[in-house]
């Protein structure tokens, strides 16, 4: 057979073979890896600084306080040798528990409670309102007239109204017993509320300041909705605004129960005051204080310490709790 033969022939195809494609996943998922990397990365960069202090300000602290509340110091046979630091267990917290005193302290805080969280949670809601309100004038400066109180600290605001709850050099002691109003400030019965109307006029105007933001955050088509159904102000108010806002309400609420827990500045200035009915361990953390720095008692400080720290938490669970039952039922 000839080469001009075999270059006529008909040439049969062969089977085909695949070749692989070149997909183009591999690359995006290579590039999607790259990029998770690259965020996780990032967050962790950011996050470290954040759980570094948190470590350091916050765990260290606690697990110092647990671990001294378990050691107390005695002192040894005839007392030549000084104090020895010696395992106590729980014997730091039995004997907190076991004080009349601490236990005292917290039916202060249940009464500071029952008045201040109504009037502080009620007072800085209809304050919110009605800068909220279409009425409201000049609403940057009543912000700014009502967050100065708290922009001064807890230490020298209690030495503001001590000075003016003093009835020799106080202008409005002197003013209501002009118009025939007796009230010591500083007696069994006027010692709470003196202390309720500083933390009040310091945490107010906050606490108004956040529901305010909240109620900006509200989405203005409703409220005009509401108002062409015939809606008034309060109805619009309570029905719309205040469901709207739950989840500040329950932040200022969940602040405001830890902030009582932790009432120690000013009963502590009105202490010093002369014929003061405050003691020095009127609060859990009064009593605290008063045994790390005046008995030198650190386990039993300790302890009482982290006492308060679970009736803080345990109230702050109860809360969230009750206020998600309440969410999922509406739901």
């Amino acid at each position: 057979m000839s080469a001009q033969d075999t270059e006529r022939r008909p040439r049969v195809p062969g089977p085909r073979t695949r070749t692989p494609r070149k997909t183009a996943r591999t690359p995006r998922r290579s590039t999607a890896l790259s990029t998770r990397a690259r965020t996780r990365l990032a967050a962790g960069a950011l996050l470290t600084p954040f759980f570094a202090l948190f470590t350091v300000a916050m765990i260290v602290p606690v697990g110092y306080a647990l671990w001294l509340s378990l050691f107390t110091e005695k002192q040894s046979g005839l007392g030549f040798d000084g104090p020895r630091t010696v395992f106590d267990g729980l014997g730091n917290y039995a004997t907190a528990l076991g004080d009349q005193a601490f236990r005292d302290g917290f039916w202060v805080l249940l009464g500071y409670c029952v008045f201040y969280i109504p009037l502080m949670g009620g007072g800085a809601i209809v304050l919110a309102l009605l800068l909220d309100s279409a009425l409201a004038r000049a609403r940057r400066f009543f912000q700014l007239a009502l967050f100065l109180p708290h922009a001064i600290p807890g230490l020298i605001a209690a030495l503001i109204w001590i000075y003016l709850y003093t009835p020799q050099l106080s202008p409005v002691v002197a003013a209501m017993e002009a118009g025939g109003i007796g009230f010591d400030f500083f007696s069994s019965k006027g010692t709470l509320p003196s202390i309720v109307n500083i933390a009040l006029w310091q945490w107010l105007g906050y606490n108004v300041v956040i529901f305010y933001a909240a109620l900006q955050a509200v989405d203005r088509s409703l409220l005009e909705a509401a108002t062409v159904d015939g809606a008034g102000a309060w109805r619009i108010a309570f029905s719309i605004k205040l469901p709207l806002i739950r989840s500040s309400l329950v932040m200022v609420l969940l602040f405001t129960i830890i902030g009582s827990l932790q009432l120690f500045t000013e009963p502590l200035i009105l202490s010093r005051g002369s014929g003061s009915a405050v003691t020095s361990t009127w609060t859990p953390n009064m009593y605290a204080y008063s045994a790390a720095f005046e008995r030198n008692d650190y386990g039993l400080a300790a302890a009482a310490s982290v006492l308060i720290a679970l009736v803080a938490a345990a109230l702050s669970f109860v809360v969230t709790r009750l206020t998600n039952r309440r969410k999922e039922a509406r739901s």
